[in-house]
């Protein structure tokens, strides 16, 4: 069967986006395929959908979570959107979000890229990706010889971009920058009502 090669939208059926999250302890991927834009409500929307389909279950007691994120795209540092949805997802949960940024240029050293992502374009490599169904199968399809294991869903809710964050909206964010490069390492807690 032809493939393109190219990663050019097909118009009759749409784009996904694909946001992951790795349990590095677990060896266990989770993608969250939206069909909208790749924005940070989408993100953290992502992180919200793996904690509250897995992750709670696979750590029933944790009161912090750590995220590693790249700098750049949906989960950039300086992003008030992703701040805001984390503190938004911080409250809903009770958790400390501990954030970790990679500098730019160095996201290739995320563990997410070389233990999931690369083995996700192994696993499709040659397929046609002709409905979301199929690409929803193939990601979950994906495992290694390690006892890699990976779910998907799919995430049809709309995701607008340009979303502004108020000043006031974003001074309420209880955010504590780390010593060491604080800008893309702090904490967001959890506020209380």
């Amino acid at each position: 069967e032809e493939v393109r090669v190219h990663d050019f939208e097909i118009p009759e059926l749409g784009k996904v986006v694909p946001y992951g999250v790795y349990d590095i302890d677990h060896n266990r991927g989770w993608i969250n395929l939206g069909i909208d834009s790749d924005t940070a409500e989408f993100a953290v929307e992502s992180i919200r959908r793996w904690w509250n389909t897995i992750g709670k279950n696979t750590y029933p007691h944790a009161t912090t979570l750590t995220v590693t994120a790249d700098s750049g795209g949906s989960n950039s540092p300086r992003a008030r959107l992703w701040k805001y949805e984390l503190q938004r997802f911080a409250n809903e949960t009770g958790l400390t979000l501990r954030v970790r940024h990679f500098p730019p240029g160095t996201s290739k050293w995320n563990k997410i890229e070389h233990r999931l992502f690369s083995f996700i374009s192994q696993n499709w490599r040659g397929k046609p990706l002709i409905s979301h169904a199929v690409i929803i199968n193939l990601i979950a399809a994906t495992t290694t010889t390690k006892g890699l294991k990976v779910d998907c869903v799919l995430d049809t809710n709309k995701y607008p971009v340009g979303r502004k964050i108020s000043n006031n909206d974003y001074n309420k964010i209880n955010f504590t920058p780390e010593a060491f490069h604080g800008d893309w390492n702090y904490s967001i807690n959890p506020r209380r009502s």
